[in-house]
């Protein structure tokens, strides 16, 4: 028997989670090395996945299957295909600097201060949600997914309620308020999202008679298992609800801005530029391989909504003054291109869809990361109480410069060629969605460049007439960021050679084949 190479990424994790959360209160700068150890120690495995995965090989490979309750038919499934082990390395990457740059955000106001968890549950937090991302992105079984599919949102509750955002200009007390709104708001809309998506698992179980995805799918193939036409769009919408909300895609996107407002910038990061794409993942993986017909049906009113959400988030990240609720309306534009390439029904659609899964998590991670050092200097998010960074904090402001040269897509840096793919993609098969979308770019570089230029430049404001440059445990969290950044800027090809065997056979799956151009290339 091998090695269970992807039930010991997804176990690391969650034995990090126990062993660190079991450390004595005391020791907390114990807990944080101890978390670190383990995230590095998973991006180890995740490096492993990458080097045995072959991308012209099986579709689902290093699979594992086990009888779990076999009175329902419910197996312990994995297999990864190439998207997901882009998203499983984006993750594994992520976390250790999540870890990092969170290193002081559950440490006490002062010492015996009880208005903070301890440190230890901090970490263990993000440790567990780390394994059950890892296993939702590996999950082969309907069951096995949703179970994880729903159970991070536990974890990822604590982490918006229990251990906020201290920078509010309101106080502790508002700010504990609003945590706790920002935390149900999230739990609730994800909740609702998830029992309606059980009701389609159900559904699914009674019309296949397993939940097993490579047995349900192979069986659609051969025609062995035919759904009646309404059955297939009712359980759809059932599968695409619950992703859409977790997307997340307008209208059901109003949880996010809370979320990433009221939460640590570590944690504002886990949430869009990880757990978040969960819910695209499942969009290629379940809606598109289970329900074909249902995606081609739904696919005229979901690339409408994708375009609103471009249009819509990036109107109201211009308009926005807490620095962290324009990250998180930028990211709900940057969804919308996302799920856009997803439901243009194009390989390259698809291929820009799952790179921009990947880029956005980058470029996030390392815009909101930087604004969150700086709002840790200042203790504010407003953008008003900044001005003139970059003459007294060279480096924050260099590095929040390309943070946010990446989210507006600039060409050179990694999220550039993704977008550009979406947007060919679309073009070629629904033209005028794809030209109304450019207009995101437009928007993107008028909130970006904005936002540096209130905060960054200009005369210096005396609140950040000595505010500090940053630091060495800083500058190990932004740079590989930065690096990143730049060599997927302009070698996108270590990605796109690992998913785009994934995408062809999503293709396939729907029966979709590219345009023919009107005029072929010259020879």
């Amino acid at each position: 028997m091998s090695f269970p190479l992807l039930t010991a990424t997804a176990v690391l994790p969650a034995v990090g989670a126990i062993a660190t959360a079991a450390v004595p209160a005391a020791k907390r700068t114990a807990a944080k090395w101890l978390a670190l150890l383990f995230s590095l120690a998973t991006l180890a495995l995740a490096i492993a996945i990458l080097v045995r995965f072959d991308p012209d090989g099986d579709r689902y490979q290093l699979t594992e299957s086990h009888s779990w309750i076999a009175e329902f038919g419910v197996r312990y499934e994995l297999g990864v295909d190439g998207i997901a082990v882009a998203l499983i390395a984006l993750t594994a990457v992520l976390i250790p600097f999540i870890v990092l740059a969170g290193w002081h955000d559950a440490d006490p106001l002062e010492t015996g201060s009880k208005r903070w968890r301890p440190t230890q549950g901090f970490f263990a937090l993000i440790l567990a949600v780390e394994a059950m991302v890892i296993i939702s992105f590996a999950a082969t079984d309907v069951f096995l997914f949703y179970i994880f599919f729903e159970a991070m949102l536990i974890p990822m509750y604590f982490l918006i309620g229990g251990f906020g955002d201290r920078a509010h200009e309101h106080g502790e007390k508002t700010a504990a308020t609003q945590r706790s709104y920002a935390a149900v708001k999230f739990l609730l809309y994800n909740l609702a999202g998830g029992l309606i998506m059980l009701a389609a698992v159900i559904g699914l179980y009674v019309v296949a008679g397993n939940f097993s995805l490579t047995e349900i799918a192979e069986a659609r193939a051969n025609g062995s298992l035919d759904m009646a036409t309404n059955t297939e769009r009712w359980l759809f919408l059932g599968f695409f609800f619950a992703f859409a909300v977790k997307a997340p895609l307008w209208p059901l996107h109003t949880w996010l801005p809370n979320a990433m407002g009221e939460a640590t910038a570590p944690v504002a990061v886990l949430i869009t530029a990880v757990v978040d794409k969960v819910g695209t993942f499942a969009m290629l993986r379940f809606c598109l391989q289970l329900f074909p017909e249902a995606s081609t049906w739904a696919t005229p009113v979901i690339l409408v909504l994708a375009l609103i959400s471009i249009i819509y988030g990036a109107l109201l990240a211009v308009g926005q003054r807490d620095i962290k609720r324009l990250v998180a309306y930028a990211s709900i534009s940057h969804f919308g291109f996302i799920i856009m390439g997803i439901f243009a029904m194009t390989s390259q659609g698809q291929s820009g869809a799952t790179l921009y899964m990947v880029n956005h998590g980058i470029s996030t991670a390392a815009l909101m990361l930087v604004a969150g050092f700086l709002i840790s200097r200042r203790g504010s998010r407003l953008i008003a109480d900044y001005g003139g960074v970059q003459k007294v904090a060279p480096v924050l402001a260099g590095t929040f410069l390309i943070g946010g040269l990446a989210t507006l897509s600039l060409p050179g840096l990694a999220p550039f060629v993704s977008e550009f793919l979406v947007l060919v993609g679309t073009f070629t098969r629904y033209p005028v969605i794809g030209i109304i979308a450019t207009f995101g770019i437009v928007l993107a570089a008028l909130y970006t460049l904005v936002l540096y230029q209130r905060t960054m430049t200009g005369p210096v404001k005396p609140e950040v007439a000595t505010m500090p440059d940053l630091r060495v445990r800083e500058l190990a969290v932004v740079a590989p960021l930065v690096a990143l950044l730049l060599f997927l800027g302009v070698y996108p090809k270590p990605v796109t050679d690992i998913v785009n065997p994934a995408v062809e056979q999503t293709m396939s799956d729907v029966q979709k084949k590219d345009p023919q151009p009107e005029v072929e290339a010259a020879k």
